[in-house]
C-alpha cells in the first residue's frame, strides 16, 4: 500500500507529518546549504548549536515557559528520567534538609496507569532507605483493579516535605488522562484535573508549592501545561507529538539544577545529573541530533498552521469525534469503553469490543481499510486509538466511518 493508504494510529512511536519528512530527508543529505548531512555535522559547531537554541525558543514561545526553567535535551527516553528524577530530587532535598534521617525523605507518587506504575516501582529501587509513598492508586478505586478513573483530591494521601510529588499526565496504555474536559456538563462525575490546590506549599520556599515532577511523554505540546511554573521538572519523549524516538525534553527549575557536591554519599551518575545538562547547554556529550533536527521541523510546521491554540482545538475535535462515534457502539452493544467519563484520554482512547471473536473481526477488518496501530497494549488487550499530533481530522473522519460501519454490521 502507498503512504496516502494507511492511517497510523499507533501508541509510539507516532505518525509524523509527511512534509516534515520531506524536509528532514534532505536535511539528511545537506543540511541547510552547508554540504554536509546534519547527522555528520559536529554537534559542537555554530550550526548544530544555532538549531539547539532555536528549538529551544521555539518551545518556550508555544509553551510559556518560564525564565525560572531551562529547557534541557537529553538522550534515554522518559523512561530514563523515571530513575533520574529522584536522584536530582533527593539531592536538592538533601541540601536543603541535611540533617533529616533518611527514612524521614519521602517521594510521593500519583499511581494513575502503567507508567506511574512503573515510575514508582523505579523509585522504589533506587530509594535506599528513604520512603516511597504512593499518594493515590487508581487500582484501589475500582472493583476489578483496573485503571479506569482518577479520584478527587479528597482520596489522597500528600505528604507534609516530599521530595517532590510525581504524576504521569497521561498514561499511553490505561487511557487514563489528567484534565477532563471531555466530562459532559450536568453530569454527577466531576472533570478531573490535577489538583495544585490541594498541594501543601514548600518548607524551604513557602512562595512555591512542594517540587511537582510530571511526566508529559504522550501529551506534550497537546494543549499548555496548567501551572507550569509550579513545576521543578517536565519530562518527555518526543515520540508522540513532538518528533521521532530518541530525544526527551526537560523543563527544569533552577533550584534543582544545583551540581551535587564531590563527596555526596549518594553520587548521581554525570550524564543523568540536570546541572550537568545545564552548564552544557544540553551539549556534555553528542545529544540525539536527528531527533532535535525532525522536532525543531515539526514545532515550525505547527507554528505555521497557528501554534498551540490551533493543535488543542483540532484535537479536541479529532477526540469528540471519535468518542461520539464509540459511544453509538457502547448503546448498541458493541463496544466498552474501559475508562470513566471524566478521566479519558484525548490522547490514546481505549475500549473493548464485545462479543466471542469481534475483536479479532475488528483487527482485521481496520487492517484491510488501512488503520494501523490499533491493538491495544499487550499488557491490557482491547483496543487503542492514539490521535496523536500528527493524526489529521480527514483521517479521524475515515476511522469513525469505519467504526460506525462495523457498529451497524454487529449490533445485536
Amino acid at each position: 500500500m502507498q503512504r496516502e493508504e494507511i492511517i497510523n494510529l499507533a501508541a509510539g512511536p507516532s505518525t509524523l507529518p509527511q512534509s516534515v519528512l520531506q524536509e528532514a530527508a534532505q536535511g539528511l543529505l545537506n543540511y541547510e546549504g552547508t554540504g554536509i548531512g546534519l547527522t555528520e555535522l559536529s554537534h559542537r559547531s555554530p550550526d548544530f548549536t544555532k538549531l539547539t537554541t532555536d528549538l529551544e525558543n521555539i518551545l518556550r514561545k508555544h509553551l510559556n515557559v518560564p525564565q525560572t526553567h531551562r529547557v534541557l535535551f537529553t538522550q534515554g527516553g522518559g523512561s530514563l528520567q523515571f530513575s533520574a528524577v529522584v536522584m536530582n530530587l533527593l539531592s536538592r532535598h538533601r541540601r536543603l534538609y541535611p540533617d533529616l534521617p533518611e527514612k524521614d525523605r519521602v517521594m510521593d507518587y500519583v499511581v494513575t496507569g502503567n507508567w506511574s506504575s512503573k515510575a514508582i516501582e523505579e523509585a522504589k529501587k533506587l530509594a535506599g532507605p528513604c520512603t516511597v509513598h504512593t499518594v493515590f492508586d487508581g487500582r484501589e478505586h475500582s472493583a476489578d483493579r483496573k485503571f479506569q478513573a482518577i479520584s478527587a483530591a479528597e482520596n489522597w494521601k500528600i505528604s507534609n516535605n516530599p521530595a517532590f510529588v510525581y504524576y504521569c499526565d497521561n498514561e499511553t496504555v490505561d487511557g487514563v488522562q489528567f484534565d477532563g474536559y471531555l466530562s459532559k456538563e450536568g453530569e454527577n462525575n466531576e472533570r478531573i484535573r490535577f489538583p495544585f490546590h490541594a498541594l501543601p506549599r514548600d518548607p524551604s520556599n513557602p512562595t512555591n508549592l512542594v517540587p511537582i515532577v510530571a511526566d508529559y511523554s504522550s501529551s506534550f505540546f497537546t494543549r499548555p501545561i496548567p501551572q507550569i511554573e509550579d513545576h521543578a521538572v517536565v519530562f518527555a519523549g518526543a515520540q508522540k507529538n513532538v518528533g521521532p524516538a530518541g530525544l526527551t525534553i526537560l523543563l527544569v527549575r533552577q533550584d534543582v539544577l544545583v551540581p551535587q557536591p564531590t563527596n555526596s554519599l549518594y553520587p548521581i551518575p554525570t550524564t543523568l545529573e540536570y546541572a550537568t545538562l545545564a552548564k552544557s547547554g544540553s551539549l556534555y556529550n553528542t545529544p540525539p541530533m536527528f531527533s532535535m533536527y525532525v522536532s525543531l521541523l515539526i514545532m515550525r510546521h505547527y507554528e505555521s498552521k497557528g501554534g498551540l491554540s490551533a493543535v488543542v482545538a483540532e484535537s479536541k475535535i479529532k477526540v469528540e469525534k471519535l468518542y461520539r462515534s464509540l459511544e453509538v457502539g457502547e448503546k448498541k452493544g458493541v463496544f466498552k469503553l474501559r475508562v470513566k467519563d471524566g478521566s479519558r484520554s484525548y490522547m490514546n482512547v481505549t475500549f473493548e469490543v464485545l462479543g466471542e471473536g469481534n475483536e479479532a473481526k475488528f483487527l482485521k477488518e481496520a487492517t484491510e481499510k488501512g488503520l494501523r496501530g490499533v491493538k491495544g497494549h499487550r499488557s491490557v488487550g482491547g483496543i487503542r486509538i492514539s490521535l496523536y499530533n500528527g493524526v489529521t481530522i480527514e483521517q479521524v473522519d475515515k476511522v469513525v466511518q469505519f467504526v460506525l460501519e462495523f457498529v451497524e454490521k454487529n449490533a445485536s
